[in-house]
């Protein structure tokens, strides 16, 4: 079965809005073992929006369409797509009936042109929306099938989970089962390297690795029947993975270093403080985007300026003046500080060049130390980094992360 996803929208041609419509779309075909081959973002153009639904009707089984089902003279997708299907348009009075009680209920009146919300194709599914007032449907015609869904994602995620799911996997022939790796402390080539007779010889399952910022994502995928045949294939591939790469890989179910660092601080009742100079908080905010992140966060300081460093880390004076705010001496005694005035098990602290410039020691741009401290046991990384200042700084908070996750493994 292969499907096509077409996005409807001005606004997404013009990058007003993200499209998460078609990111979502896209991972739940993949789950349900769908081919994916074409996506598109149309305008609010009747005419357009007609030339890609021909399209892709002529080389896909199921064409998903997501939005222009408002009420406003744009919102033209079930007009177009009931004339390629030539389908007419009739009233659904259950459907009139649910808008009319819902604008009652708010207390406004409703207008002539919330009307059209309640026109559908003959003889399609009609898909409920019970967080807006635009319904979907599904248009079944000559061996193919058309989903309308509505535009905004609170709306099509509930309706798409709910609804879509079930209609397409009673027409999917298989699924795909697929597990990612996250690895961090190597680049993209090194793991295609090490991974390129897995590659070469891929058939079933299949291996991908995508770069994002300072980490690699390895996707395995193998279309199966259904979840033990797919962990079956799947899991020798890990297993060989990992072994190659050793403890670079750091997650082997998609979680991310934050969380990661989070069941190793919990599985030993261990707490953190975190002190924070070139990231500005960016660390902190990893953890505290955890839930449960009070269990092992005592606290997260800013510490940017030298006086600060002194009198809220207790650093001494003397090493700033004789090694410099960079360096790894400070950044051994902000860890320490900020371990021993919150009480915390575990301290870790940033300090570094971001750029543009460099210091007053004339460190260059990238120049980073993190500091753990651990009671008797303190540790410090030096990192030479590239890129503009939010690069350095989202990279380092990730170093961090990646140090304490091997200091506690």
């Amino acid at each position: 079965m292969i499907a096509e996803v077409i996005n409807v929208g001005t606004e997404l041609l013009m990058g007003q809005v993200l499209n998460t419509d078609a990111k979502f779309i896209c991972e739940q075909l993949a789950v349900l073992g769908i081919n994916l081959y074409h996506q598109a973002a149309v305008g609010d153009n009747p005419e357009r929006l007609k030339d890609a639904l021909i399209q892709a009707l002529g080389r896909a089984d199921i064409i998903i369409l997501s939005g222009g089902l408002g009420p406003t003279q744009d919102d033209l997708t079930k007009q177009t797509a009931a004339a390629v299907m030539d389908c007419e348009l009739e009233i659904d009075e259950t459907v009139l009936e649910g808008l009319k009680n819902h604008f009652a209920s708010i207390g406004r009146t409703m207008t002539p042109n919330n009307i059209s919300q309640a026109l559908f194709p003959r003889d399609s599914v009609i898909l409920p929306n019970p967080y807006g007032t635009a319904p979907g449907c599904i248009i079944e015609k000559n061996g193919k099938a058309v989903v309308l869904l509505p535009g905004p994602p609170r709306e099509l995620f509930p309706m798409f989970q709910n609804f879509v799911v079930p209609y397409l996997s009673a027409r999917s022939d298989g699924r795909l089962c697929s597990k990612i790796l996250r690895v961090f402390g190597i680049g993209e080539s090194s793991v295609e390297y090490e991974l390129k007779d897995l590659i070469d010889n891929q058939s079933n399952p299949t291996i991908a690795t995508y770069a994002a910022l300072g980490e690699i994502s390895i996707r395995i995928t193998a279309r199966c029947k259904d979840e033990s045949e797919g962990a079956l294939l799947v899991e020798p591939v890990i297993d060989t993975i990992c072994q190659r790469l050793g403890d670079a890989v750091y997650s082997t179910d998609n979680k991310p270093l934050e969380a990661v660092c989070f069941d190793l601080l919990r599985s030993r009742s261990a707490t953190i403080a975190v002190a924070e100079s070139l990231t500005g908080g960016l660390l902190t905010s990893k953890f505290v985007g955890i839930p449960g992140c009070s269990e092992f966060l005592i606290e997260g300081i800013v510490c940017y300026s030298n006086s600060s460093k002194i009198k809220r880390l207790n650093v001494r004076p003397e090493t700033i003046e004789r090694c410099g705010a960079v360096s790894a001496e400070t950044a051994l005694e902000m860890a320490e500080g900020i371990r021993l005035s919150s009480g915390a098990d575990i301290g870790i602290s940033t300090t570094g060049v971001a750029g543009p410039g460099t210091d007053a020691f004339h460190n260059k741009v990238g120049l980073v130390f993190i500091g753990l401290s651990r009671g008797e046991r303190n540790d410090c990384l030096k990192l030479e980094l590239h890129g503009d200042r939010e690069r350095i700084r989202q990279v380092a908070s990730l170093h961090a992360l990646n140090l304490l996750r091997k200091k506690l493994s």
